[in-house]
Parts: structure tokens; sequence; C-alpha cells
């Protein structure tokens, strides 16, 4: 399967029929229930400009965030942005299991 996220070349863009195919294919794929999902999730303030900036990342941050991530379930996740404007993610273990504070 073959998705196009983002099409960077858009020398070809210009027609509405090409744009409403996509999207009614695109709907197609769903539930209505991910779509109300997809809808809600979006229209979070900065949801877009999270996701350029996950997209943005090399596989490799990527991958060592996506594992950090998982384990958080596990223990207790704080977020900080420093000085420099960069991302702090922490994480501890949680004194009692299944308890996040």
């Amino acid at each position: 399967m073959t998705a196009i996220i983002y099409n960077f070349d858009r020398s070809s863009e210009g027609s509405s029929v090409d744009e409403s195919e996509r999207l009614f294919s695109a709907l197609g794929r769903f539930t209505i229930a991910e779509l109300l999902e997809l809808l809600y999730v979006g229209e979070e303030p900065g949801f877009f400009e999270l996701m350029r900036g996950l997209f943005a990342l090399s596989d490799e941050s990527r991958l060592i965030l996506q594992k950090f991530l998982a384990a958080a379930p596990l223990q207790t996740t704080t977020v900080a942005i420093d000085r420099e404007g960069r991302c702090i993610l922490t994480q501890r273990e949680n004194p009692i299991k299944g308890i996040a504070h």
C-alpha cells in the first residue's frame, strides 16, 4: 500500500476533480468513527505543527522517540521546554504500578 502524506511536487496540481477524487477515495478507507476522530484530533491547536515536526525527524530519532513513548505507560512522563527552545521528555518509574501522578 502506498500513501502520499504530503505532495511536494505541486506542478501537476490544479484540477479540482483530481483533488475531489483523492478525497473521496480517502474517505472510503475509513469508518465514520475514524473520520470523526481524525476531525476531532485535527482541530486541536498545534496538531499539524506537531505532525510536521514528527515527520521531519530522522528515522533514527523517530524510532528513539517511539521506544521512549512505548515505555510511557509504565512510567511518569514530564515534558518541559528549556531556555534554548528544546523539548525535554523525562520518565521516572511510578512508585505504584498502574498509577500515574
